[in-house]
């Protein structure tokens, strides 16, 4: 008789731990989606406020190219 209330409390000792991992990993996916749209959120708005005021000391001019851009280079100065 012993042995089959152990495995019966067993049984729902890892029930009650399946449920409760199982609500973690819901709640750990929906904390993760917040971070990264708040994430994107945020280099959006510091997109906008650079945009209407940029940081003192730089201007498009001096910028250079926007990073990313490509640039042309001749194939004679490789060859060098």
């Amino acid at each position: 008789m012993f042995p089959w209330l152990l495995t019966a409390a067993a049984a729902i000792v890892a029930g009650a731990a399946l449920a409760r991992t199982r609500r973690l990993a819901r709640r750990l996916d929906r904390l993760t989606e917040s971070y990264w749209e708040l994430r994107y959120e945020h280099g959006q708005l510091r997109a906008r406020v650079n945009r209407l005021d940029p940081e003192p000391g730089s201007s498009p001019v001096e910028a250079g190219p926007p990073p990313g851009a490509t640039a042309f280079v001749p194939l004679s100065s490789l060859k060098r």
